[in-house]
């Protein structure tokens, strides 16, 4: 058994606390077998009747995956790296068909491997400190853990902005778009984990009678903004749109995407468009699975993880270079599905 997650029942709940505070409770393989076990554990025990999802210490609920393993594993043959999108992917979907209620609390920095064990709970808090992002664009990498699921289905193009930009929302943002389904300060966080172990049938109305109204969120403000502009499904003309708009704000996004993988917003693109159409959550993980084995040992992913996490010198060279460089036969072969035996699967 992993330290990494802290395992425990309280009262009529089971809680999973991340603990590695220094990687601001990054997941790694150990820490989702950990949780997968102790889920399927309470799933058939009768006196567990909730779970709880939070974070030991620290400043952040969960900032992603074992990132820098991913990459040394993408450099070689890329086995370890499928090991951990495979269980990763399973803990996902364990929760997002869970029979039982799970709360989230989204207390901090809420990234990429974050989102994915949050978003499927039923009942998801914000705080004053909630940062949430899928970032994987600036890394080479790709909005996974459910992105092509959840993104989009968030309001207008919403969720396209979020999956290029990898824009920071905060936990007044996250309520209005529902990504939250509460929005808590943070000193009655302990009040509500204690009400919640006593009364897992009233979690809804705890959280309720806990919450405070939000402050104002700033991205509702430009929402219009957001669909105009990031209307396409087609990156060229993304990028296009916010160069004739010429605004302040169009060229601050713009400037963002330059230093964004084209590779990876190409294949955001494609995941959302085709993630609004899946029938369900499990071929929405058969396709994040395809892409991620092969994403993981391809130049972007590797250059990406040396520029930003490694020598820090934040100047990746992505290659192909260009949006108008990456071709649809190079998506095609990303998006290819997996021979049958190599195809990932959900618990049985």
């Amino acid at each position: 058994m992993t330290e990494d997650v802290l395992i425990s029942v309280e009262g009529r709940a089971g809680r999973l606390s991340l603990n590695r505070p220094k990687a601001i409770h990054a997941l790694n393989l150990p820490m989702c077998e950990a949780m997968t076990e102790a889920l399927l554990a309470w799933r058939d025990d009768a006196a567990i009747e909730a779970v709880a999802i939070d974070h030991s210490e620290g400043r952040g609920f969960c900032a992603g995956g074992d990132i820098r393993m991913l990459a040394e594993s993408g450099a070689k043959d890329g086995k370890e790296a499928r090991a951990f999108f495979h269980t990763e992917y399973r803990l996902n979907h364990l929760l997002f068909t869970y029979p039982k209620p799970v709360v989230a609390f989204m207390d901090g920095i809420t990234m990429g491997g974050g989102v994915g064990i949050s978003q499927p709970a039923k009942y998801r808090v914000a705080t004053e400190h909630t940062r949430f992002a899928m970032p994987e664009t600036g890394i080479g990498l790709f909005p996974d853990v459910g992105g092509g699921w959840y993104l989009p289905r968030l309001e207008g193009r919403v969720g396209v902005f979020l999956a290029l930009t990898g824009a920071r929302l905060d936990g007044a943002e996250c309520l209005a778009l529902g990504l939250a389904t509460h929005y808590l300060p943070s000193e009655r966080l302990a009040e509500a984990k204690e009400r919640i172990a006593a009364h897992p049938d009233r979690i809804g109305g705890i959280l309720g009678e806990l919450s405070v109204t939000a402050p104002p969120a700033a991205i509702t403000g430009r929402i219009d903004k957001i669909n105009r502009l990031f209307a396409s499904d087609r990156y060229e003309d993304i990028l296009a749109a916010l160069e004739k708009d010429g605004s302040e704000w169009a060229a601050k996004e713009l400037h963002a995407l330059h230093t964004k993988s084209p590779q990876t917003c190409k294949v955001a693109l494609r995941q959302l468009r085709e993630g609004a159409t899946m029938p369900d959550f499990a071929a929405e993980m058969v396709q994040e699975y395809a892409i991620g084995s092969r994403v993981v040992q391809m130049h972007d992913f590797l250059e990406g993880v040396r520029a930003l996490i490694v020598d820090k010198d934040n100047s990746p060279k992505w290659n192909p270079p260009s949006a108008d460089a990456v071709t649809d036969e190079w998506i095609d072969a990303i998006f290819a599905p997996l021979p049958a035996d190599e195809t990932w699967t959900p618990l049985a």
